[in-house]
Parts: C-alpha cells; structure tokens; sequence
C-alpha cells in the first residue's frame, strides 16, 4: 500500500472508489474517504453482488444456491496498485481503484471476470506465451431518454441536426459531436487509457473507438474504465453512450472486436507465424479451438453482452 498511499497524497485525492467489474461490465464497489480507505487498506462485499444481472436483479435460486454460500458471505476486496485511475470528471479530486477479490482463506474468488482473466493468462504464462490484445468498442450516442419504454433515437450534433442516414467512416458525421469526444480524448489521457483511432459505424449514431495492442489485464482493465469514462463525456454534452448489443431496432449491432496474437516470452515471436510470416500449425489450432468452443459460450455472450 506505500506506493498507492503516495500517490494519493501526491494527487491531493480526497475521495476513493472502490471498485470490483462484475459479470456484465458494472462497477460495483464502496466509495470511502481517502483517510478511512488507507487506514482500512480494502474492503469487502458480499458476494452475491457477482451475481447481479444488468438490471440489478439477482439469478434463480438454483444455480444461485450451487454457486454461493446461502449466507451470503463477504468477500475481502484487495487494491490494485496497477488499476489506479483519477477520475476527471469529478467534483472532488477521486481515484478509482479496481481491486482483487478474495475468500476468507485468501483463494481468488471464482466468480469474479477478472480472477478469471487471471487463471487463463496463468495457463499462458506456463507456456511461455504471452497474449497480446486490441479491442475495438463499438456504441451509439443517443439522445437523452427518460422512458426505458420508448426507442432510442440519434442525437442532435452540433450543426443542429438529428443524424438520419446511415454514415460508415464519416468525418463529418463524427465531427458532429467534436467537443464530447475531445473531452473523451482528453479524460482518456489523464487516466492513461491506450484509445487509438475513432470512427464513425454503420448505424446512424454508431461510433467505434479503437485501442493499442497490448497486455490482456492491463487493456480489460482499461475498457472497463474507458466505458465510464465515455458514458461522463456524452452526458456532460446531454446525449447518452450504450454500448448494448442492440439498443436500436433496424440498425447495425454493436460488439466488442478482440484482436488477437500470442507471443513467446524468450524470442518475442508471434507463434502463429513460421520464420517466412505463413501461418503455422499453432495458428490452425488455435482458429480450430475458438470454432469448438466458442458456440458453448453463446449464453454468456447473449446473457451479458446487452449493456448500457
């Protein structure tokens, strides 16, 4: 805790939020004074908060009772020295700060996506690869909408029209909303958020911001936090960002894009490409694998992919 103590009192921060991702992308956490956060050094929740759905609600009670104690114990939430991000958009000077979870017993808890994320770059790392990712955030801007009931429609840009057609890779029509996403740029860079280019989609309205390649934890992390981030940007303009899978009927869908390569850790080489750059035998298998599995997680991505 030394060197995330410093920083705090470094930044002048006065207020933390403690933050977990659950399993459809929210933040889920506590938000405590910085005096009490030091002193405390973490804190817990129970754990059923993993098991949220994306309207707050909780699973049936079958798998629920298979999954988690009935009691509904505490898990003990860990900092991350490493996911430490001021936030910009703040009255007063806050730090969120993504945290490990644990049992009592100190064993990463199961259910939590970034423990997950974890056992899988374990198995990686005893490989001697390394993954390196690139996600691409598909979203629509909308306007401001009081009634869950009513349909989504595009927002007004700042030639003071509402967009009506369909404007892949405009300049113009992304320039319509110029001064969000330079204060989306700007929020990004005082959060160290890795964004790259940004373009406008198919649909009308749909934007996509792309990242740098780079580690996966670190990048998970950081498209978590950039969610936020845009969702304060378009609201401080008076329009809304979602990024659900599809929040506009007769228009595009949106998804996460998810490039992918490995790398051996001692020659720092792609391991799908042979020395002349064709496509090896570990490039067939791994193409081979995501088609055997991929169709057993097609719940999950139908049970958590719609997300606002």
């Amino acid at each position: 805790m030394k060197k995330l103590t410093a920083y705090l009192k470094e930044q002048k921060i006065t207020e933390v939020e403690c933050v977990i991702c659950d399993m459809t992308g929210i933040a889920r956490g506590k938000i405590a004074p910085v005096d009490k956060f030091i002193d405390e050094k973490g804190m817990r929740m129970p754990e059923s908060v993993l098991l949220q759905t994306v309207t707050g609600d909780y699973v049936e009670d079958e798998p629920y009772d298979a999954l988690l104690d009935k009691a509904d114990i505490d898990f003990i939430c860990v900092p991350d020295e490493n996911a430490v991000f001021k936030l910009p958009w703040t009255i007063e000077a806050t730090a969120q700060i993504i945290h490990d979870t644990y049992d009592k017993m100190g064993n990463p808890i199961e259910l939590s996506p970034r423990n997950v994320l974890k056992k899988v770059l374990k198995l990686y790392e005893e490989k001697g690869w390394k993954p390196v990712v690139a996600p691409e955030m598909e979203f629509y801007l909308t306007r401001r909408n009081e009634d869950p009931d009513q349909p989504l429609i595009p927002p007004v840009g700042r030639s003071g029209r509402q967009e009506s057609g369909r404007q892949s890779f405009s300049i113009d029509a992304a320039n319509e909303y110029d001064l969000l996403f330079e204060d989306m740029y700007d929020w990004c860079d005082i959060q160290g958020l890795d964004i790259d280019t940004l373009i406008h989609e198919e649909g009308t309205a749909q934007m996509e911001i792309n990242f740098s390649h780079g580690d996966a934890l670190s990048l998970a992390d950081q498209v978590f936090v950039f969610k936020r981030t845009l969702r304060e940007a378009a609201l401080k303009h008076n329009v809304c960002a979602t990024f659900m899978a599809k929040p506009v009927p007769d228009e595009p869908d949106s998804a996460m894009h998810l490039h992918q390569s490995i790398v051996d850790t001692k020659t720092g080489k792609n391991i799908f490409s042979l020395n002349d750059g064709t496509k090896g035998p570990l490039f067939y298998s791994y193409i081979g694998g995501l088609q055997k599995y991929i169709p057993e997680l097609f719940p999950s991505y139908c049970r958590y992919s719609p997300r606002m």
